[in-house]
């Protein structure tokens, strides 16, 4: 699957979405003017008849049109909180980070690793508790908002595998951008409803009057034209809510192949939801408001409003040739071994991730783990697996609360160098007092013995425990962060990264309405800041000016073939200029963003050779221009 070019595809569906709603609007707008004027606009003025009233059509207009723009405008308020409020909508509950239940150990085992593999936050993570249908969705304005909610139904009826297919199937919406128009989808459906809502009460009114006083008839005839429209425009609004995710979901299913490096899992999936009596429907009573964010159908198939493809569809597009006599086949053995279904084959929830075969990671120190991993697992969920196997649970425990997230990051950004030691852990003394500076300096023992593959994916887990931080403790953390890395006068790339992660994500995460969406601009448009951007990740990913010099040239052939332009050094203090470069190259459209993010792998892959510096940048890059790492880069960290 191509992220940019689904990328592409969201925009695209958007502009659809905006004509096709806006044509429902303009029908439902012409229905209810007709209405209103034959209702009120013909009635007898002095006993002579009444001529056509613009007044009374412009002031109906303007209410219908503002009707719907305020309602839809109500929903998606009341949904700005982002996925968590989703999620909280239709039941899910919030799966604790240090749950000792071995199903939902392993959900959080596999959302955090491939939260790692996509170079992502992880999500907030919920549970249907009482919906024992497999489906799932994710929700959210951006990355740094997101939530995943799956049914009791996923962890009672599918393996490890199944689920894995599941979790990367709702990854691929929070990277491709759907989990932003699945909200807006949500709040122009509900403006649209509202009328008939509002039509009831109408002709509720409209009776009682007509008894008593004239004008009653025409109110009631009103009130029932708002029903009728109301629910007719609903029903072309549910065609182009299922219109617009059937347009993902085939994409969705190759994104999920494409993470977990096999297709037996989410197929697996699809296969029990067709052969299952409870399939994927929901029991919630708003279940067709998320319909178009599900992993399958809320209800029953329904061709005309159906949010997915077939089922047999989707599963020979990812085996060909699958035949449904085997759906019986497939029945028949879950019925004669029941317990081969999900609830017996959980991690063990004294583990704190999957280590995939071969390497033996159970024994393995962190470094060892590192120089062990292959060029073909690196950046593959696989490679995520080893990655989150292989950090000390003293630490991944420290990520799970937010009083112990703040001391973990803490200590990731306090020095190793005596000189700077004590005037630092003044400094965390004086922001949150002497107990958090002596756990924190207690937990560094363990933080500094991390190799440096390690430090990204642990503030990965860390970060849905640092958004519970209050705001002003949250901020606080920031601004202390900060004064730590530049104590000495300069900012190592390391610390650089780990502050500029944490700092654009943190504040995505409490405005979530704020995230950023893809601009229009092309790349020649932001010459001067891809020169800068390449420069600093060539610069960082050699020994020598000419290894960086030749890195950044083979990225500029690919960025602006044909061009001749002058190689220059980053100047001493890049961090600023580089920080104003990647925010102007955020507003690049997804193509051009694809194009940059070509560069800058020629440039790192230059030298045969992936330093730990060079993905980190690359990390803060891609998170900057929110995007996913680059499936092709062969990480070596060394």
């Amino acid at each position: 699957m191509d992220f940019f070019a689904q990328q592409a595809r969201v925009r695209g569906s958007s502009r659809r979405l905006v004509v096709l709603f806006v044509l429902a609007v303009v029908a439902i707008v012409a229905v209810i003017d007709a209405v209103v004027w034959i209702s009120l606009g013909h009635r007898p003025v002095n006993g002579e008849p009444a001529r056509s009233n613009v007044t009374l059509l412009l002031t109906s207009t303007i209410v219908v049109i503002g009707g719907i723009a305020l309602s839809s405008l109500f929903r998606i308020m009341s949904l700005s909180g982002g996925g968590k409020t989703v999620a909280e909508s239709v039941g899910g509950v919030p799966v604790p980070p240090d749950t000792r239940d071995p199903q939902l150990r392993q959900l959080r085992n596999v959302i955090e690793e491939v939260a790692i593999a996509a170079g992502v936050p992880v999500p907030d993570i919920y549970l249907m508790e009482n919906e024992p249908g497999i489906n799932a969705f994710a929700a959210g304005y951006s990355t740094s908002d997101a939530a995943i909610c799956v049914t009791r139904g996923c962890l009672d009826q599918l393996s490890r595998d199944e689920l894995q297919g599941v979790i990367a199937h709702e990854f691929s919406h929070v990277l491709n951008g759907d989990m932003r128009l699945n909200i807006r989808l949500m709040g122009l459906l509900f403006g649209i409803l509202v009328l008939a809502i509002v039509g009831r009460q109408v002709i509720w009114f409209g009776g009682g009057r007509s008894n008593r006083r004239d004008g009653g008839g025409q109110v009631w005839m009103i009130g029932l034209a708002l029903v009728a429209v109301g629910y007719i425009g609903y029903f072309f609004g549910r065609l182009i809510q299922a219109a617009v995710a059937r347009s993902r979901e085939s994409l969705a299913d190759a994104s999920a192949v494409q993470f977990t490096r096999q297709t037996e899992g989410i197929a697996g999936a699809l296969k029990k939801i067709a052969i299952l009596s409870e399939g994927s429907e929901l029991q919630v009573a708003n279940k067709q408001e998320v319909g178009h964010m599900l992993f399958g159908e809320a209800g029953a198939f329904n061709a005309l409003f159906a949010t997915h493809p077939p089922l047999l569809k989707r599963i020979r597009a990812l085996e060909p040739g699958f035949q449904e006599a085997e759906l019986e086949r497939l029945a028949t053995s879950l019925r004669n071994a029941p317990a081969a279904r999900g609830a017996a084959q959980t991690d063990d929830p004294s583990t704190s991730g999957f280590a995939p075969p071969p390497l033996p990671v159970s024994n393995a120190s962190t470094s060892a783990v590192a120089t062990q991993l292959s060029p073909s697992n690196a950046g593959s969920f696989q490679h995520a697996g080893v990655l989150r196997q292989s950090l000390p649970d003293t630490l991944t425990l420290a990520a799970q609360q937010p009083e112990s997230a703040l001391l973990l990051v803490l200590a990731l950004a306090a020095s190793t160098h005596n000189t700077l030691q004590m005037p630092q852990q003044r400094l965390i003394a004086d922001a949150f007092g002497d107990d958090v500076q002596h756990a924190a300096t207690v937990l560094g023992t363990d933080v500094n013995a991390l190799s440096p593959a390690l430090r990204m994916p642990l503030v990965s887990l860390a970060f849905p425990a640092l958004k519970q931080l209050p705001d002003g403790r949250r901020q606080t953390l920031l601004g202390t962060l900060d004064a730590l890395v530049r104590m000495d006068g300069r900012i190592d790339l390391d610390d650089y990264c780990l502050i500029r992660l944490l700092r654009m994500q943190l504040i995505e995460a409490t405005q979530p309405r704020r995230a950023p969406v893809d601009g229009q601009k092309k790349l020649p448009a932001c010459r001067d800041s891809v020169r800068l951007v390449c420069a600093v990740v060539a610069t960082y990913g050699a020994t020598d000016e000419t290894s960086s010099r030749r890195a950044w040239l083979l990225a500029m052939q690919q960025a602006f073939p044909g061009e001749a332009l002058d190689w220059q050094m980053p100047p001493a203090a890049w961090q600023a200029p580089f920080e104003r470069a990647l925010a102007d190259l955020d507003g690049l459209m997804p193509t051009a963003k694809e194009m940059l993010i070509q560069s800058l792998v020629s440039a790192i892959q230059a030298d045969g050779v992936v330093t730990s510096e060079e993905a980190e940048l690359v990390r803060v890059i891609c998170a900057s221009l929110h995007c996913p790492l680059p499936p092709q880069v062969e990480l070596q960290h060394v």
